[in-house]
């Protein structure tokens, strides 16, 4: 009958500790918060397959994996060996190799000139969170050319373009430590805007696709 009682209290006591044990609070993340260390890419492996959101992995979409910041949360990227920046929604979990703070898709990694070496020390900075309704509303499409630290560079690759495009423009964008200068051009249609990106690709530009 002691043994009984024994194992009862036991029981209980493990119980108690486990359900006294505070719950994780995923909370929203904050725009400006940032990060630097190592980033990776992932592609072919996992195309079509679920990510830990239950998206559906496409390699050519703009997304990454985050250990911590919520599903949805929007992060502009920074290679800080080539100054190139790409903005992605954290849709899934990862990396799991040690010292990489986030894992991106082809088409980011594509985009900061990083799918050669196969990693690159990056900044990461919260810029703002996009659930899917968000992301799916209607609007024009902005097609970005190059985004810079150094206006001097945006400028060149501005001036490059207006001969060909007087519709190009400069998009600066400030965040707490930095200001990029965002080369851009917009247009009003799906059609207009793959044909276009299909024209500049082919001339060798890193053309980025955004839904505004």
């Amino acid at each position: 009958m002691k043994k009984i009682r024994w194992f009862i209290l036991v029981v209980f006591s493990i119980s108690t500790v486990f359900s006294c044990r505070p719950s994780r609070t995923i909370l929203m993340p904050t725009a400006g918060y940032a990060e630097t260390g190592l980033a990776s890419w992932y592609g072919p492996e996992f195309h079509g397959k679920k990510t830990s959101s239950s998206e559906i992995f496409d390699m050519h979409d703009l997304t990454a994996a985050h250990r911590t910041l919520p599903f949805g949360t929007m992060v502009l990227v920074t290679n800080l060996e080539n100054s190139r920046t790409v903005t992605v929604k954290i849709n899934d979990r990862g990396p799991f190799v040690k010292d990489r703070i986030i894992d991106l898709s082809y088409a980011a990694a594509r985009m900061l000139g990083m799918i050669g070496p196969g990693t690159a020390k990056v900044k990461i900075e919260v810029v703002g969170y996009a659930s899917t309704e968000e992301l799916s509303q209607t609007g024009d499409y902005i097609l970005q050319l190059g985004s810079f630290i150094n206006p001097g560079n945006a400028k060149k690759l501005y001036l490059n373009l207006k001969k060909e495009f007087p519709h190009v423009y400069l998009s600066p964008y400030q965040t707490k430590t930095q200001v990029y200068y965002r080369v851009r051009l917009r247009v009003k249609t799906q059609a207009e805007a793959r044909k276009l990106a299909e024209k500049l690709s082919f001339s060798g530009y890193p053309v980025l696709v955004l839904k505004e």
